[in-house]
């Protein structure tokens, strides 16, 4: 008997060992930058899915054994992991944790025009209008115009009673004809392609007289970008390349500037 119970107690110191060392704990403090305590720190053991957190003071006690992955996160703080080794439980650890950057929103300043065109004309270009007015003419100018033009009339249901109507007017015939006559022997619209509204711009800028537009502290390049405008909108290449009249062109030309102007914030 005496045998049995002095094994059994053996035993029983053999299990508190082993209980004891399985219940190990690891402790420690845990700081900011600048070594202020920082408390309500999770504490968390990965490897045995067991949290604690830091008190008031900063320290920290949590359950571990060695090579268990620990991890000190905070908000606002970078996260910090450690993997507990032997020298861990005889000594208290200090755990640094390192504030995280605090992105700030860009804040763009806006350029304040000098008062001289030619020297502000560069920031004209960088606006938001413009680029896209320039997306818009770069894909127009690669492809061929193939919307047809807006009728001018006033509709039947708005127009007064017609007392001529059933009636031969010989002016009308005789005008009539004339027009086909003209028709017949003039020159026929015809929508360019790329090349040709190419070669019209360019005898554009040799033929017609365009130094008005230049007392708007407008280079050659931006000359370019606004015959390209009117381009698109007034379709002179389809109206004037065959039939070239630089009066009539720069009169359109006027006209088309006075709309860019207030678009580009133009002025004397």
């Amino acid at each position: 008997m005496r045998a049995v119970s002095k094994r059994y107690l053996i035993l029983i110191a053999l299990l508190q060992i082993i209980f004891t060392f399985s219940q190990q704990n690891i402790s420690g403090k845990i700081v900011d930058d600048d070594h202020n305590s920082m408390n309500a720190v999770l504490v968390f053991n990965s490897t045995k899915n067991i949290k604690s957190y830091s008190n008031i003071s900063g320290y920290y006690s949590i359950e571990a054994q060695e090579n268990d992955e620990i991890r000190f996160i905070k908000e606002g703080f970078y996260r910090i992991d450690k993997i507990v080794k032997q020298e861990t439980f005889n000594s208290q650890t200090e755990i640094r944790l390192v504030r995280a950057e605090t992105l700030i929103q860009e804040v763009k300043i806006g350029y304040k025009p000098s008062g001289n065109l030619t020297k502000d004309s560069k920031y004209l270009d960088d606006s938001k209008k413009v680029a896209s007015l320039k997306s818009s003419i770069n894909d127009y100018m690669k492809s061929e115009l193939n919307e047809p033009l807006p009728k001018s009339e006033v509709p039947k249901s708005f127009q007064g009673h017609n007392f001529y109507e059933g009636q031969v007017d010989v002016v009308e015939v005789l005008g009539a004809a004339i027009g086909l006559i003209k028709k017949a022997t003039g020159t026929k619209i015809t929508t360019p392609n790329y090349v040709e509204t190419q070669d019209f711009l360019a005898k554009v800028k040799t033929d017609v007289d365009l130094s008005m537009f230049k007392k708007y502290g407008m280079s050659e390049e931006r000359i370019d970008h606004f015959l390209a405008y009117a381009e698109k909108v007034n379709h002179l290449s389809k109206k004037y390349r065959k039939d070239f009249n630089a009066a009539t062109i720069l009169s359109e030309l006027q006209t088309a500037f006075t709309e860019y102007s207030k678009l580009n914030k133009l002025s004397d």
